[in-house]
Parts: structure tokens; sequence; C-alpha cells
């Protein structure tokens, strides 16, 4: 009789214990899940992380004006060759020429860069007054356009 007391208290307790010890890991899971979403959080909007993504975004926009200025002077140079071209002249028009369609498509590659990392996410150095500590101006929201011609 006693042994069959001990057996049913220890199904009784293995009942309770089994679903509690589930129960426990799963909360712990969750726990770690939680904690390494506020870890991840934590070191992606840091100060210091998000001035480096705010200086990114400037240079990369500098950058694509600075194509953008330079294929206008190209642009420039094409209406400024002679419609009687030498030799030399339509040489030096072929060399500008590719250099011209290297630039565009360097410059719609810098642009994809920065409007892949622009949707990515709402940052908040494009809004006025949220800025990190060390940057001066807001950057615009939109989007760099592509060459399409």
């Amino acid at each position: 009789m006693k042994t069959s007391k001990i057996i049913l208290l220890v199904i009784l307790a293995l009942i309770i214990s089994v679903p509690s010890i589930l129960f426990l890991r799963m909360c712990s899971a969750a726990t770690e899940i939680g904690n390494d979403a506020i870890n991840t959080a934590q070191q992606i909007y840091t100060p210091s992380e998000m001035l480096k993504k705010y200086e990114w975004f400037k240079d990369c926009s500098a950058q694509c004006d600075q194509k953008l200025a330079t294929l206008k002077t190209y642009e420039t140079r094409f209406k400024s060759m002679p419609k009687d071209m030498t030799k030399s002249d339509k040489e030096q028009f072929y060399i500008w020429q590719s250099e011209y369609l290297g630039l565009k498509a360097s410059y719609n590659e810098l642009a994809a860069e920065y409007n892949s990392n622009m949707a990515k996410f709402n940052y908040a150095f494009c809004n006025v007054g949220t800025l990190p500590k060390g940057a001066t101006n807001i950057l615009p929201r939109e989007y760099k356009p592509y060459i399409e011609e």
C-alpha cells in the first residue's frame, strides 16, 4: 500500500513538474529573444552609431551631387565640340564619352546604395530636432534619382 502511494505521488509530481519545466524553458527562451532584441537596438541606436550613419548619408549625398556636377561639365564639353571634328577631336570625344558613361554608372550605383539604406529605416536624423550630437544639418528624406538616359 505504501509503495502504491509513493508511485502515485511520483506520478502526480511528474504530471505537475513536467509542464512547469516546459513553461519555464519557454519563458527563458522568450526572455533571451527579448534581451537580444534590446541589446541589438541599443547597439544600433547609440549616439555614436547614429552619428556614423548620419555622416555616411551626408558623405554619400555629397558624392552624388559631385558626380552630377561632373556629368554636367562633360555635357558642356560635348556641346562645345566642333561639328567638323579632326581625328584627335574624335579621339578626345570618345575618351570623354567613355568617362561620362562610367561616371553615370558610378552615380547610379551610389544612388542605389543611398536609396536602399534610406529605405531600410525611418532615420531620426531626417527629422528636424532629432539630429545626433555633432550633426549640423538634417538630411533630405528624398531618394537620389537614377540617370536613365
